[in-house]
């Protein structure tokens, strides 16, 4: 993958359209979430001392938003996966935010995640075929 994916433009088109608050600060979070997963995904990821970063300016961030509590808890755990490093842990922290996005987002935001995840399963399918 490379550049920014559909699913991650999808997110930005959604943001506009949603009143500020809560909501729009969760589709915010998703956005930026979605992001650092993706790198996972790249021909060449990120070093781990970048990754390391990337994640604890995430965390930094995430923290002065104002986010439903169930998208709160949904992403503390993302980026308790994410600290693997790998692309199947992007991939699968990609399919776990689907439905918190759906529900503290709304539908739109929840098909912009399932078209993150699906892409990067079919990333990490054809990373393992030789």
């Amino acid at each position: 993958m490379s550049g920014w994916d559909p699913a991650a433009t999808a997110l930005l088109g959604v943001m506009p359209q949603t009143a500020r608050g809560p909501r729009r600060e969760g589709i915010f979070a998703l956005w930026l979430t979605v992001r650092v997963a993706q790198d996972l995904l790249q021909e060449s990821p990120p070093a781990d001392r970048a990754h390391r970063r990337r994640l604890q300016a995430l965390e930094h961030r995430l923290s002065s938003l104002t986010l439903p509590p169930p998208l709160r808890r949904a992403l503390a755990s993302a980026i308790n996966q994410l600290k693997e490093g790998r692309a199947e842990t992007g991939a699968q922290v990609l399919s776990q935010l689907v439905a918190p996005a759906r529900e503290a987002g709304g539908p739109e935001a929840g098909e912009a995640l399932a078209q993150a995840a699906r892409a990067a399963r079919a990333f990490v399918r054809a990373e393992r075929q030789p």
